[in-house]
């Protein structure tokens, strides 16, 4: 499964909360100590308080086309599915530390590292599939067999760690799997979750299958009754052998991204992630919210408002009851509706960056790329995003961990902190110098930004072209093929919104216009030629965020005397036309994080290799940037079986991926939740895998 897939998706947990019909049941964590604020936020109750009976309604981007979370055709309900159904032989605490699932395992550990590494399992012997065959050697050989990557009629979308194994066989007493490695793996606990039955995994023809076909069998708390064009229903296992599911049932809804406040008002769905524009409408019914509200009322309604001389919190609700009263009556039911549903939020494991093309033109060269870089405020781009959702609004120091991980270091020293004077320095050290003398004109911007303007040699003035405009021609960075790796990860898009979007929009059909009003006398050149940077954003509705902070970005390159020319796309177009095809110069998207930063990190920071055909072999690295000592320090974490020395290999690479400045971590999403009252041990996981 590739990357974005298998890092981004959620498994969540069910019970049930009296009175009320749907609730989940979350997980433990063996890892001590409280894990760092808004990492995750659930409505914790125990079993005890729940009914155990009920359905729970999640929303789905898009139904699933595989069951088969191995597969090229997976998304992410795909592997939410699967995680009801299969077993998960480690799950995720709230740090993202692996653990051990004892429904499935009593124990596994590295038993031997000479002459090879092998890793003993020892499997719960209740575990059966929903055939009632127990769980076995046999399942994880065939797992093994169909995702090394030696067999090309399975339709695989990755191998890593699988392709390390030597052998699978027995082990010594019963219910014991022994894995025997070609080469030392210090992510072995990635492998085998989920576990697919061999049915599966022996036969092409079935692991290639489509979602209309099912999942016949399977081992977990839930098994798939039925899948239809915009549903996927589930049920409770029968043979299922640990803590009964809450649940009687869990029905994944399709739900596109820009419909999601539809349906929780219509009372389609229970659980569903939201954007920020849903998520405000939400916490506007809540009790702070009302006082927002009514705030906001009494300022317009004149004459005609209540008396608003007594008690703050009565004056407050009645208003607010006043306000409703007099808007439109589906105004009214719409915020009714939604005040049926309560808003978890906390910091995403997956962080929201700023690529920069390599490939050719003004990036390829990394004193330019760094100048840019270094431009960014950083800080103030983190606060703008999440400090309106009372979210810690610190911008991430690190590519490969996020900052609830054990051993997150920031690294961006390795780059230099924002700064425009050093900025304008390696601009001009690389050639790019404005036609005049510039200057910062000790005035600020609508969004802070001091900006540059040129003066007249020995006048100390504006000049008097500081006011012309004129359409510069794009500087292009992009346009080199690329492919995926065929033996490595396939080319996953990874993510611009909460959501994953849905359309096709062609190069041409962008929205294309420059940014701001950089006079053509402050642009610098090299050669005559101005330096102007393609900056593609999304344009789904779900994108404004995104939008609103790539704008930003390109008033604070303005300062530098560098312009942008913005280029605003919808749908998968964005993504598939331009960041996979390498036609930008700079580009916001997002990648979620993994607990196994060795095996998932390297295809996104690996330096492209020349195929033979003369493509450019990316893997996921879609800024195209990359060194050979990056791929050195990669390759030795994930043979370093020493979990320490491992992480110390992992930093020494996420230092220099900043010092080579193709991607520059801006901050941690936000994950908004709608979640309906009443639902408990739900909300916002954050890193924490949950119990079904």
């Amino acid at each position: 499964m590739s990357i974005a897939k298998r890092r981004c998706a959620l498994l969540l947990a069910a019970g049930v909360m009296l009175p009320l019909p749907v609730a989940l049941t979350g997980c433990s964590s063996d890892e001590e100590g409280a894990p760092p604020p808004a990492s995750r936020d659930i409505a914790t109750a125990s079993r005890s308080r729940t009914t155990g009976t009920g359905t729970l309604r999640w929303a789905l981007d898009a139904t699933p086309k595989t069951f088969n979370a191995f597969q090229s055709a997976a998304d992410t309900g795909t592997t939410r599915v699967a995680g009801a159904v299969l077993p998960a032989l480690h799950t995720l605490d709230a740090r993202g530390k692996p653990q051990r699932n004892p429904d499935f395992l009593k124990d596994a550990d590295v038993t031997s590292t000479e002459p090879k590494q092998v890793v003993v399992y020892k499997l719960n012997p209740e575990a059966v599939w929903s055939d009632g065959r127990p769980l076995s050697a046999e399942d994880f050989a065939a797992q093994w067999k169909a995702l090394r990557g030696t067999e090309n009629a399975y339709w695989t979308a990755r191998n890593a760690g699988y392709d390390r194994i030597a052998k699978i066989e027995p082990g010594d007493g019963d219910h014991e799997v022994k894995v025997t490695f070609a080469k030392p793996y210090t992510d072995w606990r990635s492998l085998f979750t989920p576990l697919y039955p061999k049915s599966v995994m022996d036969n092409p023809a079935v692991f290639n299958a489509a979602a209309s076909k099912g999942l016949a069998v399977g081992a977990g708390p839930f098994l798939v009754r039925g899948v239809t064009t915009d549903t996927v229903t589930l049920v409770r296992n029968p043979r299922w052998w640990g803590d009964r599911a809450r649940l009687s049932r869990m029905v994944f809804q399709t739900v596109p991204a820009d419909q999601r406040a539809d349906a929780l008002i219509s009372g389609r769905v229970d659980l569903a992630e939201v954007d920020r524009a849903t998520a405000r409408r939400i916490q506007a019914t809540a009790p702070s919210g009302k006082k927002r509200a009514a705030g906001a009322a009494s300022r317009s309604a004149g004459a005609n408002a209540p008396d608003l001389a007594r008690d703050g919190g009565q004056a407050a609700d009645a208003l607010h009851d006043w306000a409703a009263a007099n808007a439109s009556d589906k105004k009214r039911a719409e915020t009714m509706a939604l005040s049926r549903f309560t808003l978890r939020k906390a910091l995403e494991p997956a962080y929201t960056q700023l690529a920069l093309n390599g490939t050719k033109g003004p990036l390829a060269d990394e004193r330019v790329r760094r100048a840019v870089a270094r431009a960014i405020d950083r800080k103030a781009l983190a606060k703008q995003v999440l400090k309106p959702l009372g979210l810690p609004a610190d911008p991430l120091g690190n590519h490969l961990l996020m900052a609830a991980q054990k051993g997150y270091k920031d690294h961006s020293g390795a780059l230099g902190a924002s700064d425009t004077e050093a900025a304008q320095s390696l601009l001009a050290d690389a050639g790019w110098r404005a036609a005049g003398p510039q200057k910062l004109d000790g005035k600020t911007d609508d969004l802070g930004i001091r900006r540059a303007v040129p003066t007249d040699a020995g006048s100390g003035t504006p000049s008097a072209t500081a006011t012309a405009t004129a359409t510069a021609t794009a500087t292009a960075s992009g346009g080199a093929s690329a492919s995926a790796s065929a033996s490595g990860t396939a080319g996953a898009a990874p993510s611009t919104s909460p959501s994953a979007t849905a359309g096709d929009a062609s190069p041409a059909a962008g929205d294309a216009g420059r940014s701001g009003n950089l006079p053509d006398s402050a642009v610098v050149r090299k050669k005559g030629r101005p330096l102007v940077l393609r900056f593609v954003l999304p344009a789904d509705s779900g994108s404004s965020s995104l939008r609103a902070v790539g704008e930003r970005i390109a008033r604070m390159l303005e300062a530098i005397g560098v312009r942008t020319e913005i280029t605003k796309v919808e749908g998968e177009g964005y993504f598939r036309n331009y960041i996979a095809s390498g036609k930008y110069d700079l580009a916001l998207y997002s990648w979620p994080a993994t607990a196994y930063p060795a095996t998932d990190g390297r295809p996104i920071y690996a330096k492209p290799q020349p195929a033979a055909d003369g493509s450019l072999v990316v893997e996921q690295n879609y800024t195209r940037v990359g060194t050979d000592q990056i791929d050195q320090l990669f390759d030795e974490a994930v043979s370093e079986l020493d979990g320490g020395a491992s992480r110390s290999l992992v930093g020494r690479a996420d230092a220099r991926i900043w010092a080579a400045a193709g991607s520059v971590p801006l901050y941690q999403r936000p994950e908004l939740v709608a979640m309906r009252k009443g639902v408990v041990n739900a909300g916002a996981f954050g890193f924490v895998t949950p119990r079904y």
